[in-house]
């Protein structure tokens, strides 16, 4: 009987000092997984770049008579594009709330925008027109996806331009203008942030630069011509920029 007791006892020190099976671990705490990160671009601050492109300028030309002997009605001389290429820099700033983006710009273009018709009042005389300059200033309104932001604009437009005429079977001038016009603008683009402050853009504008009375400086002066010409501008142009503050920020 003794024996028997010293066994049983035996067993079960043995199995106490048994490692424990995987039954009879507590369970492991779980750990919760961080909260993902989500990047959002920040479109805020001043930027500056360069563009390009090209752009047509629609010319109405109507003969108003001379300097000093004016016509009662004018008369049609007839339409042309002046259309060409561009090129320029713009700077400006912006500012974000939530999904809105607001701004303020100014652009100055370089242009080479040239085109003629022969006159319909004087059909042995073209009509030359050429558009060497324009500025936009501008505000702006646009709705960002992230670094995606599509925008309107408007405002002020003003534009550089010369005039000439000549015979056409010569082709040597005989009367010379220029002026810078003032008008309104209206515009649509798309910019994408390729860059925590680089971006790259598209944009369409449309300049209602109205009509004016234009007195020409005629070569062999016997009166001074005058033309009422109306104008239209079309611009394309393709840009970059590059903006100081607000980089892409982390958001919970």
């Amino acid at each position: 009987m003794k024996k028997i007791l010293l066994g049983t006892v035996g067993l079960v020190a043995l199995s106490l000092s048994a490692p424990a099976s995987a039954a009879d671990l507590a369970a492991r705490p779980y750990a919760k997984a961080p909260p993902m990160i989500a990047a959002v671009y920040d479109w805020s601050g001043f930027y500056i770049g360069v563009n390009g492109g090209g752009g047509w300028s629609h010319k109405c030309w109507d003969f108003s008579g001379q300097a000093n002997a004016r016509l009662a009605t004018n008369v049609a001389e007839g339409c042309h594009d002046a259309s060409g290429g561009t090129v320029g820099g713009q700077i400006g700033y912006r500012w974000q709330a939530a999904s809105w983006v607001f701004g303020l710009e100014a652009q100055g273009n370089w242009a080479d925008l040239t085109g003629s018709n022969v006159s319909l009042f004087f059909p042995t005389i073209t009509n030359e027109t050429k558009v060497e300059a324009f500025g936009l200033f501008t505000g702006q309104v646009g709705y960002a996806f992230s670094n995606a932001l599509l925008y309107v604009k408007g405002g002020a437009a003003v534009v550089s331009d010369k005039y000439s005429y000549y015979p056409t079977a010569t082709g040597i001038v005989n009367g010379t203008a220029s002026e810078t016009r003032w008008g309104g603008v209206i515009g649509v683009g798309f910019e994408y942030g390729f860059a925590p402050n680089w971006s790259v853009g598209i944009e369409y504008d449309h300049a209602f630069m109205g009509g004016r009375d234009i007195t020409f400086n005629q070569i062999t002066p016997v009166a001074s011509p005058v033309d009422r010409i109306g104008q239209d501008l079309d611009i394309v142009t393709a840009r970059i920029n590059y903006r100081w503050g607000g980089p892409v920020v982390a958001k919970y």
